[in-house]
């Protein structure tokens, strides 16, 4: 079996010596992956991040670096490279002086830190803004010279702590791609914080969900939307209508669950579920059809819903019912060109699939 090429082996970080903001962390991270810690704020994630970089020190446990202890190394000497949400670029010097600094402080001058500054500005698409200073530039063009930095001493390891937070959505969208790609052409290592789940699904091979310091469901982009975990999972990554009810029957992990209307919804529980136990449901606004052809067999629910409310969002229309005991039942329904005449006070049908039924625990 292949060496993680980063482990957190049970870290653990306390500021106070009272209250973990990181709880018994065991993390591999294989060698050029790109990993993206994702969670709310005061989550870990970006505590988690500081430590492999050195700027904070573990509790207890111990972090590798290709198979090395790295928790006694200085930040300068782990040959790490890193990406800040501010930049962080001395605005008294030049793009290629900020690109080239991480040589400078390794010795590497002349023609041969020149060529690698050169080499690293070509990449993120800034060669010809060398002399430029970063008050001159725009805040996309900043945040590709704070990458430039990242890259230009060659490290096997990159950290992004939210580097496109402050940017419009078009051009974090674009940056997201460049990233990317930069990641593929480099096999590099990328470990990437951002609370911003779209971003999150976008750009990672593999996610970790953070809350209240611990990880709560590690995986790739795909099974962590479609089979979260448990409910925090599935509320913090997209959207999702949430149901609550009690085990009425169970055959492994279908089961159905009763509401507190009486409702009996088909679903797939992440474990076998008991009879009477307490569970809530998740179901994705998306998966949810209206006037469904089929009419519940057991593989399929089928309920009656009023309509509140339509909004019109371009690529889709965002209905919000009252079904289920909810008052805020949301559908999202593609745009295809039809009108869905439907109004407020509408009394309607709509239907899901038991397997896009999520049946879970509350954590």
């Amino acid at each position: 079996m292949q060496q993680p090429f980063v482990r957190f082996d049970h870290v653990e970080k306390s500021y106070d010596g009272k209250q973990l903001v990181v709880r018994d962390l065991t993390l591999d991270i294989a060698q050029g992956e790109f990993l993206t810690l994702l969670g709310p704020s005061g989550s870990g994630k970006t505590t988690t991040l500081m430590m492999l970089a050195g700027f904070e020190t573990a509790t207890s446990g111990e972090i590798y670096l290709d198979g090395k202890p790295i928790n006694r190394i200085a930040p300068e000497h782990r040959n790490i490279g890193m990406v800040f949400q501010s930049y962080a670029l001395f605005p008294h010097m030049t793009v290629a002086e900020n690109v080239g600094f991480p040589l400078s402080v390794r010795g590497i001058t002349g023609d041969a830190a020149n060529s690698r500054v050169m080499a690293a500005l070509d990449k993120v698409g800034l060669k010809g803004l060398e002399s430029r200073r970063p008050a001159q530039m725009s805040g996309g063009q900043q945040q590709r010279v704070a990458v430039a930095r990242a890259l230009v001493f060659e490290p096997k390891l990159v950290l992004m702590d939210e580097p496109l937070s402050a940017l419009d959505k078009q051009l974090r969208e674009q940056l997201q791609y460049e990233i990317k790609r930069l990641h593929s052409d480099l096999g590099i290592t990328i470990v990437y914080v951002t609370h911003d789940q779209t971003e999150a699904l976008a750009m990672s091979d593999r996610i970790a969900v953070f809350h209240h310091g611990r990880i709560q469901q590690i995986d790739i982009p795909t099974q962590l939307y479609e089979r979260p975990a448990n409910a925090f999972v599935a509320q913090f990554i997209g959207e999702n209508n949430t149901l609550k009810g009690t085990v009425h029957s169970a055959a492994g992990s279908s089961c159905q669950i009763a509401l507190a209307d009486g409702t009996l919804i088909h679903g797939q529980a992440v474990d076998t579920p008991a009879l009477g136990a307490q569970k809530l449901v998740s179901i994705r606004p998306e998966r949810v059809r209206i006037s469904p052809q089929t009419q519940g067999d057991g593989n399929a629910n089928v309920v009656t819903a009023t309509v509140i409310d339509i909004t019109y969002l371009g690529r889709y229309a965002r209905l919000r019912l009252k079904a289920c005991g909810l008052e805020d039942f949301i559908v999202t329904l593609p745009n295809d060109g039809r009108d869905l005449a439907l109004a407020g006070g509408n009394t309607i049908h709509i239907g899901w699939d038991a397997a896009d039924c999520r049946v879970l625990d509350s954590e």
